[in-house]
């Protein structure tokens, strides 16, 4: 990795900037284990580094910016540590919504937001609410969010449709299943460009399954709650240096 001064001068291609980028966040636990902390003061500064990333993000150009904020599989956490999970998105979106508002940022979520705490399906609702006249970058929380979940349910409701008449198993297409499925909304940014994830580890965690067959993913080693500005300048110019070719060749070969 290169260091923040050398990463500060890197200078982006601006028409190849990846429309949609999606971040699995992590390392908050250990980023406050490091310090001698408990693991809720890792996530209390990993909602900082949201912030700042959030706008660092919608200033380069990205269109879409999607947050793997809480996975179904998360639950399995000390109760103590769920409950603060699920007070972040209330103070978060208390204090911040402001901000996205005057940078033209719009808020979304996907997941099962039915299951969380009245309070935080409050908060969410109200940033949605206060944020839908934005036209700028959509700021995207995967919150209860597990891809396996999203795919199933997106298969019964295919199901019925089909059961019922409303359309015909020849209508179920590539194209049917992404409008389909929770980033449908998203329309031509429904697949992100670009996967990061934060902390060293090297695995997808139940993250947009069908909608990163061909993204390109990059890993980095910091935590999240160190995660900067420079740190996406320099993940994105490594998006930069890949040849995306969806399956095909180089435009030079044959």
């Amino acid at each position: 990795m290169a260091d923040k001064e050398a990463t500060s001068i890197i200078e982006l291609e601006p028409n190849n900037i990846p429309n949609h980028i999606a971040i699995i966040m992590d390392g908050n636990g250990r980023w406050a284990q490091h310090r001698g902390l408990p693991r809720v003061a890792g996530h209390k500064e990993g909602m900082q580094t949201v912030k700042k990333v959030a706008i660092a993000a919608s200033d380069l150009g990205v269109k879409v910016l999607t947050l793997y904020a809480f996975s179904t599989e998360n639950w399995k956490r000390p109760k103590d540590e769920v409950g603060f999970l699920m007070k972040l998105p209330v103070t978060f979106f208390n204090t911040f919504v402001p901000d996205l508002v005057k940078n033209n940022v719009k808020v979304q979520v996907i997941g099962d937001v039915d299951e969380l705490p009245k309070a935080t399906q409050k908060a969410v609702m109200d940033a949605k609410k206060r944020t839908e006249d934005c036209t700028g970058m959509v700021l995207n929380f995967a919150l209860n969010y597990g891809s396996r979940l999203e795919i199933t349910e997106t298969v019964k409701t295919i199901a019925k449709q089909v059961s019922s008449g409303i359309i015909k198993t020849d209508d179920i297409d590539e194209q049917f299943i992404s409008k389909s499925l929770l980033t449908g909304f998203l329309g031509k940014y429904a697949d992100p460009d670009l996967v990061i994830r934060t902390s060293g580890e090297e695995r997808i965690s139940n993250f947009l399954l069908w909608q990163v067959a061909y993204s390109e993913f990059v890993f980095t080693d910091t935590l999240w709650p160190d995660f900067d500005k420079n740190t996406l300048v320099e993940m994105v110019h490594e998006y930069q240096t890949r040849n995306r070719r969806f399956g095909g060749l180089n435009k030079t070969n044959k």
